[in-house]
């Protein structure tokens, strides 16, 4: 039977691997990590713990996941890296543990990380997001299923990126990106709905028509926040719809950074 475990690489005895794992030379893993069926890690690759990786993953050569946190405030509580199935990480992505006792830095299922990206402590990855390469997220930021981040970009602590929204390369992100949105330029402005992924993912025409209207609404029509949630609530009540007013509403709450704005204006945070 042939073995799925270089000889060459380190693995912790009391770490926990699946039969069906596959280790390439040189790669750690350590005492406190977990991973799935049919997770296929590369060579040189570094996993440490308490980690805990799903199945069928890719991890690919020089990733380093489950270290300490870049968080001064980190003292050495117990904290997470957990990972769901299906990701592909790519050569020399970085994954940290989370801040706070009992915390995780979180992945979910079905993502794609490019190379050299970054993934701060207590970030929620949820599913079916593409960052691409050299892409750094600070510390507690939050991206929504399927939105999609070109890559050289920086996103902001605390930052949220909304479902399906789509940002440019060489962005700085620093405030929330509204679901469904393209977002780009230095700085940031939202420019138009994320046509082509909206399309790509099957969305009903009659659900798209409904978010054009809601662009206009909040990034041409230069009402104020409050008299804006109330036109979209008169467009209907889609799930699409449900979701973008209730992350607009949620944007301006306490400890979140508020939106980026529209083009040539200030935007939809602005309640004057």
């Amino acid at each position: 039977m042939k073995t799925l475990i270089h000889p060459t690489a380190v693995i912790h005895p009391k770490s926990e691997l699946h039969h069906t794992v596959q280790v390439g030379a040189y790669a750690v893993i350590g005492e406190h990590v977990k991973v799935g069926p049919e997770t296929i890690i590369g060579a040189h690759a570094v996993l440490e713990g308490p980690c805990e990786i799903g199945a069928q993953n890719q991890i690919f050569t020089g990733a380093a996941i489950g270290m300490e946190p870049q968080d001064l405030k980190f003292v050495g509580e117990p904290t997470w890296v957990k990972i769901g199935d299906n990701n592909l990480i790519r050569e020399y992505v970085t994954i940290n543990r989370a801040t706070g006792a009992g915390e995780a830095t979180v992945i979910g299922d079905g993502n794609l990380l490019m190379a050299y990206v970054h993934v701060a402590h207590n970030c929620l990855i949820e599913d079916q997001v593409v960052i691409a390469n050299s892409v750094a997220l600070a510390g507690h930021v939050h991206i929504e299923s399927r939105a999609r981040l070109s890559g050289v970009l920086g996103v902001h602590q605390f930052v949220h990126i909304g479902r399906q929204a789509m940002v440019g390369g060489m962005a700085r992100i620093d405030r929330d990106v509204a679901p469904y949105m393209l977002v780009e330029g230095n700085p940031a402005r939202v420019r138009t709905l994320n046509l082509v992924g909206l399309k790509r993912s099957g969305m009903d025409s009659t659900d798209l028509q409904m978010l054009k209207k809601a662009f206009r609404i909040l990034y041409r029509s230069d009402l104020p926040f409050k008299d804006a949630l109330e036109q979209l609530e008169l467009l209907g009540d889609s799930e699409q719809l449900q979701h973008l007013r209730r992350f607009l509403l949620l944007s301006q709450m306490p400890g979140r950074r508020g939106l980026i704005p529209g083009r040539g204006k200030k935007g939809v945070s602005d309640e004057s």
